[in-house]
């Protein structure tokens, strides 16, 4: 048995995180909270379970397992659950499954090598995301060891939140890291993400000592980070400290709304819009302006 950290899951056949088709790696923790988060079962490493009220069919299946005497509605008893997957275990319709749960590194390689026909032909690989990565630095750097070992192409996806020497091994054997930009004031960044973005911009900087290309990825959200000023301003930075990296803007989406259902928490956020086709290619256009390619991975 390998070394043991919290996973949210693997998702095969992804074709948005890197090159060719890939496995998508997502490991719990984050050190921020944005606004928007689409995996907020992500933000610590603790197992959750959720649960679908809209695929649920009442059945009690769930009930007559739990050893905490939770009912048919896990949100109204959710401060008793102990996460034991024994609702989920007989659930018939997926109403409640596992968000995060404790896996086994050699466990998920050996998942990994059934995809490995995919990475061939497509020239794909494997890529971690999350939450947040980095925040498992040990468990990160016993997967990265073996499958750079596999010879499989890895990529990452990071908020840029970390310490870096902590994992600078696994880094050093990345094909691709996509970091995450959320804003270029500091204020505004720890307003939206609970978090300053000092520690983002100097490991952003770093990056320049691995061999890894290197995309800056900014969640474009209007009401928050949408306005040229912004999107300039990050342009400018990037080209100065990076010269060689791409900038993809993602628009905003609010995908993970379900995900904030099935844990029982409030999602709200009217303020946050996302731009038209036509205002991403208009920032795109002042990216560009300011001397840094473009990439979509989209």
């Amino acid at each position: 048995m390998g070394m043991k950290g919290y996973v949210m899951q693997l998702q095969p056949f992804s074709v948005n995180d890197g090159d060719g088709i890939r496995t998508t790696v997502f490991l719990a923790g984050c050190p921020m909270h944005c606004a928007w988060c689409a995996n907020p079962e992500g933000c610590t490493q603790q197992l959750k379970i959720g649960w679908h009220i809209r695929k649920c069919i009442g059945c009690g299946a769930c009930a007559r397992v739990c050893p905490q005497g939770i009912g048919i509605d896990l949100n109204a008893e959710r401060e008793k659950c102990i996460a034991c997957g024994k609702c989920a275990d007989v659930c018939p319709q997926n109403a409640r499954v596992r968000m995060v749960q404790e896996a086994d590194a050699d466990e998920i390689v050996k998942q990994i090598q059934t995809h490995r026909l995919f990475y061939s032909y497509s020239g794909g690989g494997v890529t971690f995301s999350g939450g947040e990565a980095a925040m498992q630095p040990a468990f990160l750097n016993e997967l990265t060891e073996q499958i750079y070992d596999l010879g499989y192409s890895m990529d990452i996806e990071t908020c840029g939140l970390f310490d870096f020497e902590a994992v600078r091994p696994s880094l050093a054997r990345m094909d691709l890291i996509f970091l995450d930009l959320k804003h270029m004031d500091p204020a505004q960044h720890k307003r939206w993400t609970g978090q300053s973005n000092e520690r983002v911009l100097e490991n952003m900087a770093r990056l320049a000592e691995l061999p890894a290309e290197v995309v800056i990825r900014i969640p474009v959200i209007k009401g928050v980070n949408a306005d040229e000023e912004n999107i300039r301003a990050s342009a400018a930075f990037v080209h100065k400290i990076l010269p060689h990296a791409k900038m993809e803007l993602l628009p905003y989406h609010s995908f993970g709304k379900i995900k904030y259902e099935a844990l029982g928490i409030p999602y709200d956020h009217p303020e946050f819009g996302r731009p038209t086709k036509e205002e991403l290619e208009h920032l795109r256009e002042i990216v560009r302006s300011e001397g840094v390619e473009t990439a979509d991975f989209r």
